[in-house]
């Protein structure tokens, strides 16, 4: 029997990308092993939002066939779509797949054969379900592609226009999942806000929301948004609902509105101010993340300014920070007045110590508070604790009562932050 090993680079689609290749593969007789020295094949399912993560891709490759020569390596996802070209040079890597190609899996590998195909000939979404799924929070795909063209951005080049999947398939995923005993579905994509605008009678998110809010799912979470998707009616439509969990991450990039222009985003700093307020207003405790990135061509130092001094007034519980990457074929590639690695790398630090700040802040106010918790692992067998997750997404540990209560939902108080800025809690 053939053994393979998955990696996987970056974003939640990619990892239920993943999680369906490896189902694929396993139904076709192929056994998934732990240690990827000793696969028959392994594949990188990659990234590449920022030139840092084409040379993990790269790095990861080249170790995996100089510790086995025998080992038969397959890179796909958007590093294999965005560099195929230029990528054939190298002899570590045996096969290449593209984003859509790479649920031809299977063929591929019995075959060797390669294919990456035009990602902008793809016109519909290419669904596929998921039925064997190991883990407590199923990830549903909505939607892939995006149509934004951020000047910073491949992602459109990597993964196409945007296509929705059809109502239809993501309920029978949801039931899928139900029937499984998954109690929580993340809804994912590569730029979920956009769902429905493809389709003949141009639906909404919200749309989709109120279908899934009849459904036997228990609880559902967003993934990212732009803040431009998210208006006062599906607010109060999610503050009414009893499975929607209040976590929220908006794509902001920044917030300062000369920057936000020259990334070809299409709201102003204001926008986002008066989101993130409204946010919570109609919710209790909610979890808000974000992106920024820092050094973005042109960005002067008043205007890094600008965006730290609205991050640090926001409401915001979590920032993601970055350092702008130059990517190939991008309008901001090409601009003037380009950002040093220097100066990127100490904005970073400076907005890393903020972000820090705001969860701290977020996490002591949540102790104290009454909740739910999906409780994700049995008790660990170094410390004995229980540990789930609260709607808003923070991670509790607690007392095991001596039952196997993985992949439930139980009530808990949040009783401390600990020595190890942990928060614990007890069962209710």
């Amino acid at each position: 029997m053939k053994t393979f090993f998955i990696k996987t680079h970056g974003c939640k689609a990619n990892q239920l990308e993943s999680d369906i290749l490896k189902e694929k593969l396993s139904n076709a007789g192929y056994k998934e092993i732990t240690k990827p020295d000793c696969a028959d094949i392994f594949i990188l399912n990659s990234c590449s939002v920022t030139e840092n993560a084409d040379i993990d891709a790269l790095r990861t490759l080249r170790n995996v066939k100089h510790k086995n020569d025998k080992i038969i390596t397959v890179l796909t996802g958007c590093s294999a779509q965005l560099n195929e070209q230029s990528l054939k040079q190298y002899d570590f890597i045996d096969i290449m797949l593209g984003n859509n190609d790479k649920f031809d899996i299977v063929n591929a590998i019995q075959t060797r054969n390669s294919s990456v195909e035009d990602i902008f000939n793809i016109k519909e979404f290419n669904n596929q379900f998921i039925h064997t799924y190991s883990k407590t929070r199923g990830y549903l795909k909505i939607q892939d592609g995006c149509n934004n063209y951020c000047s910073y951005c491949t992602i459109p080049f990597a993964r196409g226009n945007s296509r929705s999947n059809t109502i239809k398939n993501i309920l029978e995923q949801i039931k899928i999942y139900t029937d499984s005993g998954i109690q929580e579905v993340v809804l994912t994509g590569i730029h979920i806000g956009q769902w429905g605008e493809d389709f003949a009678d141009k639906q909404t998110l919200l749309n989709l929301l109120e279908e899934i809010e009849n459904t036997n799912i228990k609880r559902y979470r967003l993934g990212s948004l732009n803040p431009l998707e998210i208006n006062d009616k599906m607010l109060d439509f999610l503050a009414e609902s009893q499975k929607f969990c209040p976590h929220f991450h908006l794509s902001l990039q920044s917030l300062c509105d000369k920057t936000l222009a020259g990334m070809n985003r299409h709201y102003t700093a204001t926008d986002c101010l008066d989101l993130i307020e409204n946010i919570n207003k109609k919710f209790t405790l909610p979890f808000i993340g974000s992106d920024i990135i820092v050094g973005f061509p042109d960005e002067s130092d008043e205007d890094f300014s600008i965006t730290y001094n609205n991050a640090s007034i926001s409401g915001l519980s979590a920032i993601h920070v970055f350092p702008y990457s130059i990517r190939k074929n991008t309008k901001a590639a090409q601009m003037k007045n380009q950002i040093d690695e220097k100066t990127k790398h100490a904005r970073s630090e400076t907005f890393h110590k903020l972000a820090s700040e705001k969860l701290q802040t977020f996490i002591n106010k949540n102790t104290g508070t009454k909740t739910t918790v999906l409780i994700e692992k049995n008790p660990d067998k170094h410390t004995g604790k229980l540990k789930g997750v609260t709607p808003n997404y923070l991670t509790v540990y607690f007392d095991s009562t001596g039952k196997n209560l993985c992949n439930t939902i139980q009530n808990v108080e949040i009783t401390a932050l600990n020595k190890d800025n942990r928060l614990e809690g007890k069962i209710l």
